[in-house]
């Protein structure tokens, strides 16, 4: 109940259930029903009264212990989970030392945040290159950066992309001889900072780097996807009836 809290598992046996029992219970009936070692239940027991989620008094020899109601303890772990917030944009707001380290970053969510986060920032110019599904998460962000004069220039692979009103947009529409397209995001911000990701085994990787020499190689890779886009897009058929040509265009990991 109170693992993803940052109980422990016997801490959540124990509230779990003092809290389904709905009555005040000692430490013997209380590792009866839920398990918990007897050598463990007073420090767990403890524990919990000092998190302030378990009550306990003395009754004559006797000390009973009982829950603090479910809703009660939403209302405590609310507030502390915000008051935890409050102190992590505190301390994100420090400014940070430019490394030229390459930091790898796993976990699609904590990809796309990241993501977000490098938009948000962006005080010159965002280049953008992804896939249609991740990027119509990102298009209103877009949009905003660019109202606010940040310059943005965007390429998007995949049919279905969304409506935007990007001043600099280009759209890869990928055939079914594209047989090496892979899934990736690319995003370099204030040509300071890149983001790279890709799919490995089925999982999402990501590079994430200020190294200016990485970061050049990245937006020179980046406008090199974008004029081959626009060059097939307005010479197809001068782009792709050279079989050679159209072999090597196809053979692109964009």
């Amino acid at each position: 109940m109170l693992l993803q809290f940052g109980y422990s598992q016997y801490e959540s046996k124990v509230y779990e259930t003092l809290v389904t029992s709905g009555e005040a219970m000692d430490a013997s009936s209380i590792v009866k029903l839920s398990g918990v070692p007897k050598a463990k239940i007073y420090e767990v027991l403890d524990r919990l009264v000092d998190k302030g989620i378990v009550m306990d008094t003395v009754s004559g020899k006797k000390r009973t212990y009982t829950a603090l109601p479910v809703e009660a303890v939403i209302d405590k772990l609310t507030h502390e989970f915000e008051s935890d917030i409050k102190e992590l944009r505190s301390a994100g707001v420090r400014k940070t030392v430019v490394d030229d380290q390459v930091w790898s970053l796993k976990s699609h969510s904590s990809i796309q945040a990241f993501c977000k986060q490098m938009i948000e920032e962006a005080q010159e110019s965002v280049l953008v290159s992804m896939w249609s599904d991740e990027f119509s998460e990102i298009t209103d962000l877009l949009d905003r950066k660019e109202r606010e004069g940040v310059r943005v220039e965007a390429l998007v692979t995949g049919d279905d992309h969304p409506e935007v009103s990007l001043s600099k947009l280009y759209v890869l529409n990928p055939t079914a001889d594209h047989d090496k397209l892979e899934r990736f995001m690319l995003l370099v911000t204030d040509t300071k900072q890149l983001l790279f990701a890709g799919v490995e085994q089925g999982s999402w990787q990501a590079i994430r780097t200020q190294a200016q020499p990485f970061v050049k190689v990245f937006v020179e890779f980046f406008y090199h996807d974008m004029a081959l886009t626009a060059f097939s897009r307005k010479y197809p058929e001068e782009m792709f009836k050279d079989e050679e040509i159209k072999a090597l265009l196809l053979r692109l990991r964009y």
